[in-house]
């Protein structure tokens, strides 16, 4: 690909052909400090690559505030940003690349669509909220929150953009020439004290961002940059047009002391309040396209201009404090790393159908995220060194017992008993159901692997050799070992009473996969595969694959193998998957990838039948009814997507918390038990919602 001319009036006359190791395909726009490019990962994942400008690059100032941003990058939650994958603030060209968010920005689409509706309003404030919350946990200011650096992606606003400033955007600027934000959007001491900027700046940014949302305006109004920022600093804001319900709370956002704003927190409680109908549900964008087009709103309220009012003119002041003004900032996402969780010995019973939603935090705080899994009419949850069982129809804890292991699987119910995942202890440990009481327990040799399967332990020690203890008396009953193999990795599946051993050749060109009677240990079948397999799923007689590249370990095919007639069907994913968790019921496969990439495959018609962008990083393995894909995020958001055509339904609220851990890298998987679904968080929480209705979670 010869490199890409520039079209406009960039300092640079050719754009590069590559940022580090990434491709650029096309060009996506332009700022003032660099050129944002469409690009795609070794595995076809989309991304959204930040090249800055030449000029720049050459500034040692900026290259040290760039090196900044992208060190605050790794501290955020992905899940309001677009989250960083890769950066190199060194290079000749310093870039920074992000998962790339389909979805309008917030000025677009009020340009092409015109204000929103109170309801949407009221989603949007929301989520800002919720995004500046996880921002200033960390201890970063945005600066320059405004319309054109809000996202609209399908399960809520995304903030982008961080900390570089764009000298080209504005005639605003310092002695050396840096934008110091954008005026119509920045906080009253953004202009008089700026040394002391704080959290408080973003939230005034945020009001103007609403008033802009709901009129088409800013609350600030004027074709010079100087009057506006005279008039944030002394003119009352215009809210002509914005929603009545929502007025009161945009002008405590754009109060001019900072003490005087509401907190994140604050503003999600008063939203609660303004309407018992506000929810997190997913944020689709209106797809209306002219004026024309837009039907009004009933009872929505009809945006229009009044004069601003101005106290006097002091413009001369406003300008020299202006030139005082010096830029800073930074932040984008985290990125989040982890394991999977094991899988459940036993299916799930039907439960009761009438329950109300409920929201429990069982241990004490800084445990840890539960994991937790059903079985006996109960739920059971692990975190380190405890394990309780909780209602499933109000959350109440029957029972807790202390063990020594930590939690890095959920507790296990096979033979009638409950069994603690071990996470590597010391002890393997039975306990009664009902009472928590302790059954039985053995000790366990270092190294040692433990996976159950048919009402049996399957031990796996350091030197391969595999143990057969039952679960019901934590009895041995059977030893052997696989010649020339190694230590297998045991697999098992709900309603399935086989455990499945497999082992990849060592330069991955194939997988041996055995059917083992957990109740003797002997082999009821086995076969070699070719390429690199991960076992994630079993049905309708069949066994179900993930073919992942041996280098990268992206997903690049599904396969299905039938071992009564020993047919083998591959399905090639159009783009790979990376680092991909998978679900199947009949023959839908459902796939979730580190990016957020959410994929359906059709086994039996062989070909991926859609392919949803959802932007979660690293969200946990998808669990499906067949009418719906639940999810959940490191955040502690539950997520909910419609199987047959691939559009996000609805989702829950963060549950992040004060913990210090914040976000996690591997969230448990929810749970489901009749039409409840059960899922955990980051702040601890254990909550259970009714799984048929996500639009009201």
């Amino acid at each position: 690909m010869a490199p890409q001319r520039s079209t406009g009036t960039d300092a640079e006359a050719e754009l590069p052909e590559y940022a580090g190791h990434y491709r650029l395909e096309s060009r996506l726009g332009s700022g003032g400090m660099g050129v944002v490019h469409l690009a795609r990962s070794t595995s076809g994942l989309k991304l959204a690559v930040k090249v800055v400008h030449a000029e720049f690059a050459r500034d040692p100032e900026f290259r040290g505030r760039f090196r900044q941003e992208v060190a605050a990058a790794r501290r955020v939650s992905g899940a309001f940003t677009a989250p960083v994958v890769d950066a190199d603030p060194e290079a000749e060209r310093p870039w920074m690349a992000t998962l790339f968010i389909p979805g309008p920005t917030l000025s677009d689409q009020v340009k092409r669509n015109g204000p929103m509706e109170p309801a949407r309003l009221r989603r949007l404030m929301a989520g800002l909220a919720e995004a500046l919350r996880d921002i200033h946990r960390v201890g970063v200011v945005h600066r320059d929150l405004k319309p054109s650096n809000v996202l609209l992606a399908e399960d809520g606003p995304k903030v982008i953009d961080f900390g570089i400033s764009r000298p080209k955007d504005s005639e605003l600027r310092t002695e050396t020439g840096k934008l110091i934000g954008t005026p119509p959007f920045m906080a009253p001491e953004q202009f008089r004290r700026p040394r002391e900027v704080g959290p408080a700046a973003d939230i005034f940014a945020l009001g103007s961002v609403l008033v802009h949302a709901a009129t088409g305006r800013g609350p600030f109004d004027s074709d010079s940059p100087y009057v506006v920022a005279y008039q944030v600093v002394h003119d009352e804001p215009d809210l002509t047009g914005v929603p009545e319900s929502l007025a009161p709370l945009v002008l405590r956002c754009l109060a001019k002391e900072p003490e005087e704003r509401p907190t994140p927190d604050e503003l999600m409680r008063e939203l609660r309040s303004v309407a018992a109908s506000y929810d997190t549900q997913a944020f689709i964008p209106a797809q209306r396209t002219s004026q024309e087009e837009r039907e009004p709103e009933a009872g929505a309220a009809q945006p229009e201009r009044r004069p601003v009012k101005r106290r006097g003119r002091r413009l001369a002041a406003v300008g020299a404090s202006v030139l005082c003004l010096a830029v800073l900032g930074a932040v984008a996402s985290v990125q989040l790393l982890g394991g999977r969780d094991a899988a459940r010995e036993e299916s799930p019973r039907t439960v009761p159908a009438a329950f109300d939603p409920w929201t429990a935090e069982p241990a004490a705080k800084g445990g840890g995220v539960p994991r937790c899994s059903y079985g006996a009419e109960k739920l059971f949850c692990a975190e380190p060194g405890l394990v309780f069982a909780m209602s499933p129809t109000d959350g109440t804890v029957l029972w807790r017992h202390s063990v020594s292991a930590p939690a890095t699987s959920a507790p296990v119910v096979s033979a009638g008993l409950v069994h603690p995942g071990t996470g590597g202890g010391s002890r393997l440990t039975a306990l009664d159901p009902g009472s928590g009481r302790e059954v039985w327990n053995r000790r366990l040799p270092a190294g040692t692997t433990v996976r159950y399967a048919g009402g049996t332990a399957l031990l796996t020690g350091a030197d391969g050799t595999v143990s057969g203890v039952d679960a019901a008396t934590g009895r041995t009953e059977w030893h052997r070992s696989f010649p020339g193999r190694g230590a297998p990795a045991f697999q098992s599946f709900p309603g399935d009473r086989a455990a499945y051993a497999t082992w990849t050749s060592g330069d991955g060109s194939g997988t041996r996969v055995a059917a083992v009677d957990p109740r003797t240990g002997r082999t009821r079948w086995d076969v070699r595969l070719g390429g690199t397999l991960r076992l994630f799923g079993a049905g309708d007689g069949a066994l179900f694959f993930l073919s992942v590249d041996s280098v990268y370990g992206a997903a690049e095919e599904v396969v299905r193998y039938v071992p009564a007639t020993k047919e083998t069907r591959r399905v090639r994913l159009p783009v790979a998957v990376d680092d991909a968790q998978a679900t199947v019921r009949g023959q839908r496969v459902h796939l979730l990838g580190a990016g957020g990439s959410l994929v359906a495959v059709d086994m039996d018609a062989g070909r991926q039948v859609w392919r949803l962008e959802t932007s979660v990083s690293r969200g946990s393995a998808p669990v499906t009814d067949g009418t719906r894909v639940y999810f959940s995020s490191a955040d502690g958001r539950l997520l909910a997507a419609d199987a047959g055509k691939g559009k996000l339904v609805g989702q829950t609220r963060a549950r992040l918390g004060g913990r210090p851990a914040g976000v996690v890298g591997a969230p448990p998987a929810p749970v489901m038990a009749g039409r409840r679904l059960y899922a955990t968080a980051p702040d601890g929480t254990v909550f259970a919602v009714d799984g048929r209705e996500p639009s009201h979670w």
